[in-house]
């Protein structure tokens, strides 16, 4: 017996120092690894990684701006009614709990982009550069892979606080369940993330016709500088110092400046930024693509359109028009009232349909509200232009996510975060200027009233100081950007949530102000986790929900 040990044990040495034959996978048993073989599966898998950036249904509608729109001061619902995406009432009108549809699905489509985007830079870091995949298209293959994780998490982070940090491909069901990562990982991921996008990304122009709408290094750059201010105000707001990250906003906002001089430029006429022929533009600096495809797909989930449902969903509801929508997004009267006097980009954002348009008040109205967003509508003046071949679930029209005259305005606000206020209002006065065009409206700062959020909107005459800058800053914020989903963001980023949604919902109708509940300090401004997530995963829910 023990001789016929030592044979076998003998024999088991030679095989596996020699042929490694019976360790070998069987016939059908695949690995990641053997998939990526070639550039064209390097690109297809961070192509992938993009993908979930377009989804807006699964259940339910949840695109950007049932969020950054609908739960500001900005745009109430719509619809048909009140019954109409309850998900979305329930957020608007601060009654949202952890089962919400909008809350479980966004969380959801975050995380299929991270997975995808863990893959790629897993497997891509792998390759050997050879053949069509040469060191210049790996760097910015990896380059996107990064700015897209971070983008992700930079999503989540907003609106659900800390989150599961997952930074590698999850292969094991063993490994899924992950803890909570506090806001400070979460970003500390995100800023590196990006530097490591910064450090491998080509810029615009070196990019051909066909590959516009990739991540590039100006995106990053801007993304930086964006990231980095919204730690900065995430630190103030909890009572730390976030002065390093102002810093670091501050210094981002100007390598953009200098290195991406001669790559985006402000259009000189602000309506071209939210037209078909104005997509990828002088002023984009990255935007969702989205494609016309001549297919319906209504209820079939994530993945199953290449083109935007945005359109449709905001669109009027009136026959009045050549193209029907369902009549969501309407923007507030108090968002009207911001806009100063002949301010001519309010028609590039708001459109009222008159009395003879006005086909079913009772569904065309939104609690009293006729008021109709025209951004991503694909309208122009009173005409609402129909997309030809092409089924309405399916627009091509790309959502805008940071565009030139945003980076000048976070700009300003970072270089008077660092007491830089000259610096500040350059910036702030390029964007108006470019608003102004020849006419004579929109006066330099300090020149003008806004609304005072403090006083319940009450008209405040500006005076050359930080506080004012600051002000005028944020009303600036409003209209040029209205109706892009940024507003709900800023609010909660400069701490003044509470305060400004208060005193709007004071502002609002009676009807309206029947349905909003109480904005509670200190739990609105976030998110509820998905109960379906603690439950499958075990983490903690947000405070006081």
């Amino acid at each position: 017996m023990k001789t016929r040990y030592s044979f076998i044990l003998l024999a088991g040495l030679c095989l596996c120092s020699c042929n490694d034959w019976l360790r070998e996978d069987g016939p059908m048993t695949n690995r990641v690894e053997d998939y990526f073989t070639s550039a064209q599966t390097a690109v297809q898998v961070v192509n992938a990684a993009y993908v979930p950036l377009m989804w807006e249904y699964q259940n339910t509608y949840y695109s950007e701006f049932f969020i950054g729109d609908i739960m500001s001061d900005d745009a109430l619902k719509g619809g048909q009614n009140t019954n109409d995406m309850a998900a979305s009432y329930d957020l608007e009108n601060f009654r949202a709990i952890s089962n919400n549809e909008i809350v479980l699905q966004y969380y959801r489509a975050q995380y299929q982009g991270i997975a995808r985007a863990n893959l790629a830079l897993e497997q891509i870091a792998k390759m050997e550069v050879e053949g069509d995949l040469t060191q210049l298209l790996k760097d910015r293959l990896m380059g996107e892979a990064y700015f897209l994780r971070a983008n992700y998490y930079f999503k989540l982070v907003r609106l659900y606080g800390g989150v599961p940090l997952v930074t590698e491909p999850i292969y094991s069901a063993g490994n899924w369940k992950q803890p909570r990562a506090s806001v400070d990982d979460v970003y500390a991921q995100i800023l590196s993330d990006l530097k490591n996008a910064e450090a491998k990304l080509l810029n615009k122009s070196a990019l051909a016709a066909e590959e516009l709408g990739r991540a590039t290094k100006g995106a990053a750059q801007a993304m930086l500088l964006k990231a980095n201010l919204y730690y900065a105000d995430y630190l103030r707001n909890n009572g730390l110092d976030g002065s390093a990250f102002y810093s670091d906003a501050y210094s981002w906002g100007t390598r953009f400046l200098s290195d991406q001089a001669a790559e985006y430029t402000l259009c000189p006429d602000y309506a071209d930024n939210f037209t078909l022929e104005g997509e990828n533009g002088p002023e984009s600096v990255f935007e969702v693509q989205y494609m016309a495809e001549g297919m319906s797909d209504y209820g079939e989930g994530n993945g199953f359109s290449r083109g935007t449902f945005a359109t449709v969903l905001i669109r009027s509801r009136s026959n009045a028009f050549s193209s029907v929508g369902w009549g969501f997004n309407h923007p507030t009267k108090n968002l009207i009232d911001e806009f100063e006097a002949s301010d001519p980009r309010l028609a590039s954002c708001v459109y009222t349909p008159s009395e003879e348009q006005v086909v079913n008040q009772v569904e065309e109205y939104y609690l009293g509200n006729p008021h109709l967003c025209v951004k991503r509508s694909i309208m122009q003046g009173s005409d609402y232009v129909v997309l030809e071949d092409s089924h309405d679930s399916r627009s091509p029209i790309n959502m805008i996510v940071i565009r030139l005259a945003d980076v000048y305005l976070m700009y300003a606000e970072a270089a008077l975060r660092c007491s830089n206020s000259a610096e500040a209002k350059i910036y702030l006065e390029k964007v108006r200027a470019r608003a102004r065009g020849s006419e004579d409206i929109l006066p330099e700062f300090p020149n003008y009233q806004i609304p005072d959020y403090s006083q319940a909107y009450a008209m405040h005459q500006l005076q050359d100081n930080a506080d004012d800058l600051m002000a005028a800053i944020r009303h600036e914020r409003r209209v040029e950007l209205a109706m892009e989903s940024h507003r709900w963001y800023d609010l909660c980023r400069w701490g003044i949530a509470a305060e400004v949604m208060t005193a709007y919902a004071e502002s609002e109708s009676d009807e309206v102000k029947t349905h909003i509940s109480p904005f509670v300090k200190g739990k609105h401004e976030l998110f509820p986790i998905p109960v379906e997530e603690i439950r499958l995963g075990g983490i903690e829910q947000n405070p006081k929900y």
